[in-house]
């Protein structure tokens, strides 16, 4: 017995499989990263810091999460790993201890238009199972619910081998698909506004014609005079129908002009074919103006915009079609999904519940199914894929998660944390990239990367706990408890802009009246109607530039210098200094180096496994040819303008005999959001989202209009830098502008002259304006949840 008690006592030896409680990386240089090597405690939440460009991305994303992923996807045979993005090995010496990594970025959701927040989760297909089963009358399977499927029907022979003879044999198919027919599941119906097309008035040798491109000189000029169609000195309004046809609509058809073979098509289909096959983005400006001039989206008359074909929507339970189950909100819908008791689908139902429980306790219950996803913020967007993960059994998995605080009320970033900590204590490993020091605060780790940003970045400066992280002299820890203070006199307004019975989403009849010539901040919880009032009532009027939060999309070619605009100066000034072509100074035109048509670098594809990058032998990376790089222009050439940073161009372009005014007022915006440190010509993918955001408010800040919006431009912003941008929206309402900003960041409230906050809660419980007046007003009343947090904040 004694015996037994002594081997009790003694402490069991750590088993083997223990041991491994670290993520380890040594070593890692991806983007500006400095030999990097941090260890990570697994099962524990760690929070990321620095400045946006300090690293913080290419540790988490660029490294671990991509390490992980690359890992995984070599396990599967080589025949599947050709049908998958093919990932190359991060430059790190020493990866160790890495578990699988779900990533939940900030990408916003689904481009396509016909995705909704219904088909990017499994809502939508569960919801389809269930009308399948239990909706009255019954019209057929899943699909005859879907948007997405047209209804299809066909027949005919078939030629099939049996017993070595060929028998022919008629077959006949049909899909009942749920798609609206009118508008093919989009739920609108684009239109030609033609006075935007041309002119009645004149005919078209006087120039009728207003698309861009289409002058009476140009080729389709031509083109259109010779035709025969029609006479073109014959004004428009007196064509007759077919005439009128033949310009607009003709199928192609071939034509002789002057000898010349041609096809002629109508104006309304080349216009498809040419402008509107294209990402609007991708235009050039002069032609995405048109496009949007041109072109008139309404709901569809067919389905009312519900996006269903007239069977789908006449199969209800209980009195809903699946139409106006994806329209409730989802709070609502989960309550009639609870109210369903049908013992024969039990199971789908409890699914159904659960995913749309989970949407309402991540804080989205105020959306709809039927939401298209690209218009969801990335906040929003963020959240809708955390869901799928919030109800997994899986553990010992790695999440990582990019900004997820993005998009929230103070009052929303609480039960953000509280999920947060539930992936935690389930046994996972959570990664998190974070300025917002209500989210940082729960952190069991912290790695702080710095000192500052681009080259001066890339290092760890601290690591340990938040404690620790608040007594280091790093710049997060010094403004870890920065608070603003409210202003101690606000601007008076010079006008306002009123809004009245502003109805879009959930908006309840708003009327308001924004002052003009003052700093004014929208706030509200997530999903109150902020956005629906600004961008539904404000944005697109004359005179109003809006920087929303839309991606800027740009290929490894694109840098600053290009998406700005700067290289066009920069150019000039190369070419009139040495009587040359301004196009032998872009890598992507004439001055290309040929080995690698001017990308620096040449790729070579190796199937399945990841591609190859090597630096050009010939141009050594700098991307042009080397009779280009002999033009000088105040002592540098081409390639060694662009490896400056936006800091030292705007003093080079901004004296002696390199002074270039024009570029210098680009590179001047660029440095005030606080861009200084990026080189000119660092590929646009290498950048961070609050980096990205900031260029593109650098670039419409050139653009001529009273009135700015801007949607949470301190997405990505770290806690030194909102300084800044609120000293950039002092200096754009003293000279003159009007600022609207969307925003839940306090201090950016606190500096405000004038606050509109709606609410009081999301969805069809807000809406309304509940608060409207100076900051300390809203201390002072603090009857709203945005009036409570900024209080606690500015200690009032």
């Amino acid at each position: 017995m004694s015996m037994a008690k002594g081997t009790q006592a003694q402490s069991p030896a750590l088993h083997a499989a223990d041991s491994h409680d670290l993520i380890r990386v040594h070593g890692a240089r991806v983007n500006n990263l400095k030999d990097v090597s941090v260890e990570l405690p697994k099962r524990r939440l760690t929070v990321f810091t620095g400045v946006s460009g300090s690293g913080k991305s290419s540790l988490v994303f660029g490294t671990i999460a991509a390490e992980s992923q690359r890992m995984i996807n070599e396990t599967y045979s080589t025949f599947v790993q050709g049908f998958m993005p093919t990932l190359a090995r991060p430059e790190v010496d020493v990866l160790d201890g890495l578990t699988t990594a779900i990533i939940v970025g900030q990408e916003r959701m689904g481009g396509d238009a016909r995705s909704t927040v219904g088909t990017a989760t499994d809502a939508n297909a569960m919801l389809r199972i269930l009308f399948s089963r239990l909706g009255k009358p019954h019209i057929g399977s899943a699909k005859a619910f879907s948007f997405n499927v047209a209804s299809i029907s066909g027949a005919g022979a078939v030629t099939v081998e049996r017993g070595g003879e060929k028998v022919k044999e008629r077959r006949s198919f049909s899909i009942v698909g749920g798609m609206c027919p009118r508008c093919e599941g989009r739920g609108s119906v684009t239109d030609f506004d033609l006075t935007a097309l041309y002119d009645d008035s004149k005919s078209l040798s006087e120039g009728a014609l207003t698309v861009p491109g289409y002058s009476v000189d140009g080729w389709y000029g031509r083109i259109f005079r010779g035709c025969g169609f029609f006479d073109p000195d014959k004004p428009i309004r007196k064509f007759t129908k077919k005439e009128l046809h033949d310009l607009l609509h003709k199928a192609p058809t071939k034509i002789k002009v002057d000898g010349v073979n041609l096809t002629y098509e109508g104006l309304i289909p080349k216009i498809q074919k040419s402008m509107l096959s294209k990402d609007i983005d991708s235009l050039q400006p002069h032609i995405r103006a048109f496009v949007e001039r041109a072109m008139t989206f309404t709901s569809c008359p067919d389905c009312g915009g519900t996006r269903l074909s007239e069977a789908a929507r006449s199969s209800k339970i209980k009195k809903i079609s699946i139409a106006d189950a994806c329209s409730m909100q989802i709070s609502d819908l989960a309550e009639w999904v609870r109210g369903l008791k049908e013992p024969s689908v039990a199971p789908l139902l409890k699914a159904l519940g659960d995913t749309l429980d989970s949407f309402v306790e991540i804080g989205l219950g105020y959306l709809g199914l039927d939401r298209p996803a690209g218009t969801l913020s990335g906040g929003e967007a963020q959240r809708v894929k955390m869901i799928r993960h919030l109800g997994s059994s899986l553990t010992d998995v790695t999440y990582v998660f990019d900004e997820p605080t993005i998009g929230l009320h103070p009052h929303d970033i609480q039960r953000m944390n509280d999920l947060l900590l539930r992936l935690r204590d389930k046994g996972n490993t959570v990664l998190v990239v974070e300025h917002k020091p209500e989210a940082i605060a729960i952190a069991d780790h912290v790695v702080d990367l710095g000192p500052r940003a681009g080259t001066e970045g890339g290092e760890v400066v601290f690591e340990g706990t938040v404690d620790g992280l608040r007594a280091s002299d790093t710049l997060t820890g010094q403004h870890l408890d920065d608070r603003a203070t409210l202003k101690p006199a606000v601007r008076t307004p010079t006008g306002k802009l009123g809004v009245r019975g502003a109805g879009t989403n959930n908006l309840q009849d708003v009327d308001v009246d924004i002052p003009l010539g003052v700093l004014t901040v929208v706030t509200g919880v997530a999903g109150s109607g902020k956005s629906s009032l600004i961008h539904g009532s404000v944005s697109g009027q004359e005179g109003v530039v809006t920087v929303d939060q839309a991606a800027i999309r740009g290929s490894r070619r694109s840098n600053p210098a290009t998406y700005t605009g700067l290289l066009d100066p920069i150019r000039k000034a190369f070419a009139k200094a040495n009587d040359v072509k301004p196009a032998l100074f872009s890598a992507n035109s004439e001055g290309a180096c040929p080995t690698c048509n001017g990308a620096g670098v040449i790729y070579t594809d190796l199937a399945m496994m990841a591609g190859v990058a090597s630096t050009c032998d010939d141009c050594e990376g700098k991307r042009f040819q080397a009779s280009v790089l002999d033009y000088h222009f105040g002592g540098r050439d081409i390639s060694e303008v662009l490896a400056m940073s936006v800091a030292e161009a705007e003093q080079f372009f901004g004296a002696g005999e390199a002074r270039t005014p024009a570029a210098q007022k680009i590179l001047q915006r660029m440095a005030d959001v606080g861009l200084g440190y990026l080189t000119l010509g660092q590929p646009l993918t290498t950048l961070s989202g609050g980096e990205r955001q900031r260029l593109k408010l650098a670039t419409h800040m050139a653009e001529k209009g009273g009135v700015y919006v801007l949607d949470e431009p301190t997405t990505g912003l770290h806690l030194a830098d909102v300084e800044q941008l609120l000293g950039l929206l002092d200096r754009l309402v003293d000279s003159g502008k009007s600022v609207i900003v969307i925003e839940h960041h306090q201090a950016v409230m606190a500096h405000a002259d004038w606050i509109i906050d709606l609410g009081p809660g999301a969805g069809h419980d807000g809406g309304q304006l509940v608060f409207e007046g100076t900051p300390a007003e809203l201390v002072a009343d603090r009857s709203t949840l945005t009036g409570e947090h900024l209080a606690a904040y500015v200690g009032g």
